[in-house]
């Protein structure tokens, strides 16, 4: 009865694992994403070129 009961815990800690490295995944990209496109853009409108005196 015991065995059964720990087998079906340690699923649902296996399962909470995925789902909290999948939360992760999904704010890293959301969090780094805008920040690299926001780089992208203001380059390609030349901002980090020094300006010319």
């Amino acid at each position: 009865m015991k065995n059964k009961i720990q087998t079906k815990s340690n699923k649902k800690n296996q399962e909470l694992g995925q789902t909290k490295n999948s939360a992760k995944l999904v704010l890293f990209i959301f969090g780094i994403g805008p920040i690299i496109g926001i780089a992208i853009f203001l380059y390609s409108k030349g901002f980090f070129n020094p300006p010319n005196l």
